[in-house]
């Protein structure tokens, strides 16, 4: 069962070499503080470690979401998942979930951090029910994803209700398949996204601010669009999913590191490119893959030199292969001393487990590569990763 995070902050001011009476203070403050940002400047104040102000900053933000979500299915003070789990998950794929959760908590208690990487249709199959809290209960510390997972966070935002839902998808047939097509209904598995709804109106937002960009001389990565328009508020009149869903709303709040190489595999890449064909717009405007991989090189420097840096991999694919790779990167090809290793690993996906199908590949596969260590603690889950990551994500949380 999860510790409250005032069981927390008592041990937590219990360990510190304080003098009692600021032990009092910091209590009282936290007690005080209504939110995290109402508890910053009562931090200020004392003569604490930094350290300890972030602690007790990410504690409040824990005990803010559970006061939020009493007496609702998903209250974190229960922990009925992380019971559920602890009791029944003991073998198989069962049992390295409930590892890979564990070694999960364990690095961000020993003060590491995670980046995760989002294949698949994550955001279509409503992720971001778990992905958000875990991004504003600070969990997860850098994104790389497609551009599908990208745009379709928004897309079920704007949508939701619209959204049809296609529980004998696997068994349409191609003429009822092209019904949707001419109703402009595209289908993600057993979902279809209502195109007029869903994506026409975050184009015409997309493309307003390509237009300004262009016109102040400036280059964009792609998130960096979509976290303007959310950010901004424009939307907010048309939101019909819960905006507490969105992880990428969380992450815009949060300013959280995205990187999304193969953007222009994904709806409004394609609107893009279709843009340039026209001459509307020159290719560079839009910062590319390999910029990306930049940005996540020296995200990734900074990072590790003061953290452990752990990787949680959804799926295969470009997501997982391009940001894996910034460790050897660094130390091979740049040739750059000192760069750690990946502290942690952890890939959920359903491929078959081979040595010739890298989304697929057993993770000491990447010892060879340069990007784990032999004693990096390490997991492959192979289920669905819309069941699995749920469930971990819960126990990271105390669900």
């Amino acid at each position: 069962m999860a510790r409250l995070p005032l069981d927390a902050v008592a041990e937590l001011l219990r360990r510190m070499p304080i003098a009692q009476h600021l032990r009092a203070e910091a209590w009282d403050a936290f007690q005080a503080a209504k939110t995290p940002d109402e508890l910053t400047p009562a931090l200020k104040k004392l003569p604490l470690p930094q350290s300890v102000r972030a602690d007790l900053w990410n504690l409040k933000q824990q005990h803010t979401l559970k006061r939020e979500t009493k007496g609702t299915t998903s209250d974190p003070s229960s922990g009925q998942v992380s019971a559920f789990i602890g009791e029944h998950f003991r073998h198989f794929n069962a049992a390295t979930l409930k590892d890979a959760a564990e070694a999960y908590v364990k690095l961000l208690d020993g003060g590491g951090q995670m980046f995760l990487s989002m294949a698949g249709a994550m955001s279509t199959a409503e992720l971001g029910r778990s992905l958000a809290p875990m991004i504003r209960a600070g969990k997860v510390h850098g994104i790389c994803c497609t551009g599908a997972n990208l745009e379709e966070s928004v897309f079920d935002l704007v949508a939701h209700d619209e959204y049809e839902r296609l529980p004998q998808y696997d068994e349409l047939h191609p003429d009822e398949e092209a019904e949707l097509y001419e109703r402009h209904i595209n289908r993600v598995t057993d979902t279809g996204i209502p195109e007029k709804a869903a994506m026409s109106p975050i184009e015409g937002l997309f493309t307003s601010r390509l237009e300004a960009a262009q016109q102040r001389g400036d280059r964009v990565f792609p998130h960096e669009i979509l976290f303007d328009i959310l950010t901004g508020k424009t939307l907010e009149p048309q939101y019909q999913g819960d905006p507490k869903d969105c992880w990428l709303l969380a992450a815009a709040d949060k300013n959280l590191p995205i990187f999304v190489p193969g953007w222009e595999d994904s709806t409004l890449g394609n609107v893009f490119a279709a843009a340039c064909l026209e001459g509307t717009y020159e290719p560079t405007l839009v910062k590319s893959g390999i910029e990306y991989m930049l940005e996540l090189a020296a995200w990734y420097q900074k990072t590790s030199k003061a953290h452990d840096v752990g990787f949680f991999q959804i799926g295969g694919g470009i997501a997982g292969d391009f940001s894996i790779c910034v460790v050897p990167l660094l130390e091979q090809d740049a040739k750059i001393k000192g760069i750690k290793k990946w502290s942690y690993f952890c890939q959920v996906s359903d491929a078959v487990t081979s040595y010739g199908g890298y989304s697929g590949a057993a993770p000491n596969e990447k010892i060879t590569w340069g990007k784990l260590d032999p004693n990096t603690p390490s997991f492959a889950i192979e289920s669905d990763a819309s069941i699995c990551v749920p469930l971990i994500f819960a126990h990271v949380l105390g669900w």
